[in-house]
């Protein structure tokens, strides 16, 4: 493998992008898939920190380039700008490495291997253009003022896999993040770019509703969870036109709804389960408030009890403007096209590197999604990613960490 011969590099990458697929792994599985990384940047000479993840690492490419106390370009120095001392700064890149519990249907040579697993969601690409851009960026550290650190993190799928890492002091140094995703609904090698919030926090709730069971032709002995869970289902979907701004994005789904064994009994509970995604940090509060209160006093209006669960995943995921920027001049840089980036209703648990209630400060962090063929959406049976955009991934992401921000 020799990154500076394009083609022998373009066939290496592709080579192991086809053995990610064809060896999935579910969130926290992903024992195969870390060892696989830590053999290719290890034989790359790329350092890999010592953090004691079970699944997932860190590595580390260190920069060569010296800082000039002024602000014209010196050949060999970094150009003095927004921070003041760029050999000491540190950036990171998120890369997400596990897959889904989805039997794969997408008819390509390399399908996956183990059985009701595939990479529906694309993190293959994302392994793999992982991978190729910190061997690309060791080729070029020269280039590069201060460190750049590659987090392939275990669970993204099941939302709290960042979380896993952020037990480490993996963050405590970096001053902003790069995120990036397959996109399947854009060409291969356009990129979307967004300034702004780009995916929604996620959160999950279950209420379950206690009533009094009884004979279904004797209503009147009981009292009926499943009209009362319908009630509380109209009054749920009351809180989105009713309670929050209109113009702040914001969803309620109830999801589910389970009651009852058989046909002329009236059960005693029903269960209902949802998610509320929001991108507002003050509608997020607002929505677990009146979910709770719509759920309690509706019940108690029918003579019921219900109780809620409420279950808080990612926040949502905000771009930086000058990182945003940065995208633009990389792919103008790299001929590429860009295009607005769509915002997301879906979540994505990388917002937690970028979260000042998780980090306990502000990290400027940005999400950009990279056209994969236009085809069947992610998390489909038939996903496939066109492996022409493996290495121009790969060199889009080494322009965006020679950046800095």
């Amino acid at each position: 493998m020799n990154p500076c011969n394009k083609k022998q590099f373009e066939k290496y990458l592709i080579e192991n992008f086809e053995w990610f697929h064809r060896h999935p792994e579910l969130p926290y599985e992903e024992v195969q898939t870390t060892a696989r990384i830590r053999e290719l940047l290890t034989e790359a000479g790329i350092e890999i920190l010592p953090y004691p993840l079970e699944t997932g690492l860190v590595a580390v490419v260190r920069g060569e380039k010296k800082s000039v106390k002024s602000n014209e370009q010196s050949k060999g120095a970094c150009r003095e700008a927004d921070i003041s001392d760029k050999e000491n700064r540190v950036s990171a890149l998120r890369c997400d490495i596990d897959a889904l519990p989805i039997v794969e249907e997408a008819e390509v040579p390399y399908a996956s291997e183990s059985k009701g697993r595939m990479h529906a969601c694309g993190h293959d690409l994302h392994i793999t253009a992982g991978i190729g851009a910190a061997i690309l960026l060791q080729e070029r550290k020269e280039e590069l003022c201060g460190t750049v650190k590659f987090i392939f993190q275990p669970a993204e799928e099941e939302s709290h896999g960042a979380l896993k890492i952020l037990e480490n002091d993996v963050m405590d140094d970096v001053e902003c993040i790069w995120g990036f995703h397959a996109d399947p609904t854009n060409a291969v090698g356009v990129i979307g770019i967004r300034e702004g919030y780009v995916t929604a926090a996620v959160d999950r709730f279950v209420i379950r509703v206690q009533g009094v069971g009884c004979h279904g032709a004797h209503p009147d002995d009981g009292i009926d969870p499943i009209v009362t869970s319908a009630a509380i289902v109209q009054g749920l979907h009351s809180i989105v036109g009713r309670n929050v701004n209109a113009f702040h994005p914001a969803l309620l789904s109830v999801t589910r709804i389970q009651a009852g064994t058989t046909w002329n009994v009236i059960p005693a509970v029903a269960e209902m389960e949802g998610t509320v995604r929001t991108m507002d940090r003050e509608d997020r509060i607002l929505y677990e408030k009146r979910v709770r209160e719509v759920a309690e006093r509706t019940a108690e209006a029918y003579g019921a009890r219900a109780e809620t669960e409420w279950t808080a995943g990612p926040p949502a995921t905000y771009n930086d403007g000058r990182m945003a920027q940065i995208c633009e001049e990389a792919a103008e840089k790299l001929h590429m096209k860009t295009v607005p980036e769509e915002s997301s209703m879906g979540g994505d648990d990388f917002a937690y590197y970028e979260d000042r209630d998780t980090m306990d400060r502000d990290v400027p962090g940005c999400y950009v999604k990279i056209g994969t063929g236009v085809g069947n959406p992610i998390h489909h049976p038939a996903f496939c990613v066109d492996e022409s955009v493996i290495l121009p991934a790969a060199e889009y992401l080494v322009e965006l960490l020679l950046a800095g921000r």
